[in-house]
């Protein structure tokens, strides 16, 4: 029986390769967006953005996020595509399951709040489609950000280390590359490192993206669409009107509900029930996208036979 033994190294030189391409890639992407959004391209970052121009933009980087890591899974990772975590398997399970956490936790959270009176309703307005283009910018955010961060970083990271040292390393970069976005702080820092394990933790034990993304779109879309707060620094239509009585460690401020201490306890409880509920799926440590015999034959990565 043939047995082929990979370089553990392989994976965080993939993620060094990518750096450089991603951005520029992506920011191009944008940029294209961002001319097509009718925004003055030397200075639009002064000016804040309409639903229809964020939708535009996104789904530019969208594009760029999907070409870059469909190019480099293929001529770097020597791997198919879909291996990132687009499997067919549990795709209805665990995109509802996804969703339903999010909305859970956004609910609960937005329920205390108004009970405490840390945020103050103040009316309702429903735009038809301010609406449906807010849907679609949360999924074009919530797809690009998870087959970026969690099924090309976090899945080549594996390769390198222990699945629970990727996990930290990925959260990091999460966290950090949220750092340029409106009103970040410390909190809101430690509150999007706590969401990239959370995210993370629903790929590694899935074994795919459906639920990391579910999850994503839902986390943001009830965060701000719905239920009215800032999502990562970014004040967006929102169906429910609201405002903060106080800027407070317990609701967010002007960075949204994901910088609060309530909102970091909640994920660290629903972090702990997917642990529960997930960690049997799989008895193995097999990862996603991992090598087989035919694939390794023609990677690079193999540095061994044994018969």
């Amino acid at each position: 029986m043939e047995k082929y033994l990979i370089d553990k190294s392989q994976g965080w030189k993939n993620i060094l390769k990518i750096i450089i391409p991603y951005f520029l890639f992506v920011g191009i992407s944008e940029l294209i967006g961002v001319y097509f959004a009718g925004l003055n391209i030397s200075n639009y970052k002064t000016f804040q953005e309409t639903t229809e121009q964020l939708f535009t933009i996104t789904f530019s980087g969208l594009v760029g996020t999907v070409l870059i890591v469909w190019l480099f899974r293929k001529y770097i990772d020597r791997k198919s595509f879909i291996s990132v975590g687009f499997d067919k398997g549990f795709v209805v399970k665990d995109s509802l399951t996804g969703l339903a956490f999010g909305f859970t936790i956004m609910l609960v959270g937005f329920s205390c709040l108004m009970l405490t009176k840390q945020i103050i309703f103040q009316s309702i307005q429903f735009e038809p489609a301010q609406f449906i283009l807010s849907i679609g910018l949360f999924i074009f955010v919530a797809i690009s950000e998870e087959l970026f961060l969690r099924g090309y970083v976090l899945n080549n990271l594996m390769i390198s280390f222990n699945k629970f040292g990727a996990l930290i390393f990925s959260s990091v970069i999460f966290s950090l590359l949220h750092a340029p976005n409106p009103n970040f702080n410390f909190l809101g820092m430690i509150g999007l490192f706590v969401a990239g394990l959370f995210f993370g933790l629903a790929y590694i034990y899935t074994r795919s993206l459906w639920f990391p993304i579910a999850l994503h779109f839902s986390w943001n879309f009830f965060q701000g669409t719905i239920f009215g707060f800032n999502v990562s620094g970014k004040d967006t239509y929102s169906l429910i009107v609201t405002k903060e009585n106080v800027f407070t460690i317990w609701n967010g401020g002007n960075f949204g509900f994901e910088a609060s201490v309530l909102s970091i306890l909640f994920q660290l409880i629903a972090i702990a029930i997917v642990f529960i509920i997930f960690k049997t799926r799989f008895e193995t440590d097999t990862l996603p996208g991992t090598i087989d015999v035919a694939a390794a034959t023609n990677s690079k990565s193999r540095v061994g036979i044994r018969q």
